[in-house]
């Protein structure tokens, strides 16, 4: 059977995420071809602020200073205690990715299905959702940007990134 790439983006089908803009993104767009990182983070959680820089320089260089951009797109779910908490942590730490929306109880189901007990926790998925790593955060530390590479080889995605 062959899918389209439309229906591949299961992972988040049927939700709507959020820009840093405040806009509503469809997923199925954003996410379409691209690695997924899932960024399980909370402002009021030292090392999240400690590694929330460090994913930033690593977002920008892979996907905003990159010709073309590489197939990498973070969404972040938050464990903040509020929507204000969140959008607060969002805007002054976080890169220009997408958010599932404080509000969306979907966060709960997406912890248990990647079995998150604590952040920060950056889990890298296939569009479908089947986990390349739950190291992301590690591998970003000790590898830098060629951990990409490992998760792109693995994410049966059509590639377009030569880095």
């Amino acid at each position: 059977m062959c899918l389209s790439s439309a229906d591949m983006v299961e992972v988040f089908s049927g939700r709507i995420l959020v820009n840093k803009d405040g806009d509503l993104v469809d997923p199925e767009e954003a996410l379409r071809n691209k690695v997924v990182g899932i960024y399980f983070s909370a402002g009021w959680c030292p090392p999240c602020r400690d590694f929330t820089p460090i994913l930033c320089d690593f977002y920008t260089e892979l996907v905003e200073e990159s010709d073309p951009p590489a197939q990498f797109e973070l969404v972040f779910v938050s464990s903040d205690k509020s929507t204000e908490d969140m959008v607060e942590y969002y805007h002054d730490m976080h890169g220009d990715w997408l958010a599932l929306p404080w509000t969306d109880e979907y966060k709960h189901e997406l912890k248990q299905r990647y079995k998150i007990t604590a952040v920060p926790r950056l889990v890298i998925v296939k569009e479908n959702g089947d986990v390349i790593t739950d190291k992301g955060r590690k591998q970003i530390r000790d590898r830098g940007l060629a951990c990409f590479r490992s998760w792109l080889d693995a994410s049966e995605i059509f590639q377009n990134f030569s880095g």
